[in-house]
């Protein structure tokens, strides 16, 4: 079989290339993939199976953040040292200081106050769209839904999130010719969100304000703060992560729900299976379908001699679909009990913050759906991101 788990045009086209993938999974779990050497890309060893992406995950020490940075494209060495500072691209203990810091924020009880005003926003989303004939989930119902929680989060005016959601989409979005027109429009929206950061901690510590923001510039118990960079590259990992993740879930579970009806018509006979349905959607969409490492030494794996300094990738997509951890992976089942998946990082020092908020949001907004809009159907084709980073749809027609 041809293996090519980094094409964009087939994510545009056909989403994850799940056939690949499950070849991978039974014939070479630990492949070397070829590179591409007209855009700059080494070789790298590609990791399919779960138990190898937890392993790969939880262990900082073999498998670094920080060498070679988390994203999977190359980054020229003088910008390093900058992107560094951000969480995504660290590891432990420079990783765990900063997590400790910003963990603050994200606590359960934090989170949890936060349900009441998710819950009134997916209604607010639903009113404006009700009676209309031109309705687009992905527009109009999952990406202003994490926006508002992003500006809620900040205690950034809701009037911001258009600017938010078009910095995002430049910077997800830079391989694909509808979001931006070249790489460098990613790299240029990168520095207004982090001028935006820049101006929005200055007004808080002029006014502290009961957010998140004000929480994250005071000192901790031990007297640390976040320093004036690592706040603004705070900021801009929780634009994309926060926004991202949820609103591609959401975008890609509501696709999923109209290709099977059955689980559709479950979920309306008991809203309850809202809470299991947030994890399966998660598993099955899939929503970051890789991360990039680089060795820190020689090693053995499944028999592969990976060298120090290789880079390794891992999968979740394939992870997710795992037959040795997932009784029939390859059926979408808001049921689905245990669902250890991996959508939000197979655990370790980089397991998401926000997975707590990204479920609750799920949750609510498919509760809210099955409520209010039971009859919601499917009025055109979907449009999927030119990515093989995140698993994005970006239009998603729909009557209410």
């Amino acid at each position: 079989m041809h293996i090519d788990l980094v094409n964009q045009d087939q994510y545009a086209s056909d989403g994850v290339p799940h056939d690949q993938m499950r070849w991978l999974r039974e014939n070479a779990p630990v492949y070397w993939h070829e590179g591409d050497p007209v855009r700059g890309w080494p070789g790298f060893w590609a990791l399919t199976k779960h138990a190898d992406v937890v392993h790969v995950s939880r262990n900082s020490n073999l498998f670094s953040s920080a060498r070679r940075l988390a994203l999977f494209n190359e980054t020229p060495d003088e910008t390093l040292e900058l992107q560094r500072m951000m969480m995504l691209n660290q590891d432990p203990p420079e990783h765990t200081r900063r997590r400790s810091l910003v963990n603050r924020g994200f606590t359960p009880r934090a989170i949890a106050k936060l349900e009441e005003r998710i819950r009134e926003i997916c209604h607010q989303l639903l009113d404006e769209a009700e009676g209309r004939s031109d309705v687009d989930f992905v527009r109009d119902i999952s990406a202003p839904l994490p926006l508002y929680v992003i500006c809620e989060l900040l205690g950034a005016p809701v009037e911001d999130r258009d600017k938010i959601f078009e910095w995002s989409n430049r910077m997800i979005g830079s391989e694909d010719p509808d979001y931006a027109d070249s790489p460098e429009e990613g790299t240029a929206a990168a520095l207004e969100v982090y001028s935006y950061a820049n101006e929005l901690a200055a007004a808080r510590r002029d006014q502290p304000q009961d957010d998140i923001v004000t929480k994250l510039l005071q000192p901790d118990d031990s007297g640390e703060t976040l320093a004036v960079d690592e706040f603004d590259l705070f900021v801009l990992l929780l634009v994309v992560a926060g926004n991202e993740t949820t609103r591609n879930a959401a975008s890609g579970g509501m696709l999923t729900f109209f290709e099977h009806p059955d689980e559709w018509r479950k979920l309306l006979k008991d809203p309850a299976l809202a809470r299991p349905a947030s994890d399966e959607i998660v598993r099955w969409v899939s929503p970051v379908n890789l991360f990039r490492r680089t060795a820190t030494t020689d090693m053995e794996l499944r028999g592969q001699q990976i060298a120090e300094n290789d880079k390794v990738v891992v999968f979740y997509s394939a992870a997710n679909r795992d037959p040795e951890i997932f009784a029939n992976p390859e059926t979408f089942d808001i049921t689905r009990d245990p669902n250890p998946q991996i959508g939000f990082g197979g655990g370790g020092a980089h397991f998401c913050l926000g997975n707590h908020l990204a479920k609750m949001e799920l949750r609510v907004l498919f509760e809210i759906l099955a409520d209010r809009a039971p009859k919601i159907q499917q009025s055109g084709e979907a449009t999927r991101l030119r990515s093989y980073f995140i698993n994005g749809i970006k239009t998603l027609p729909v009557t209410l």
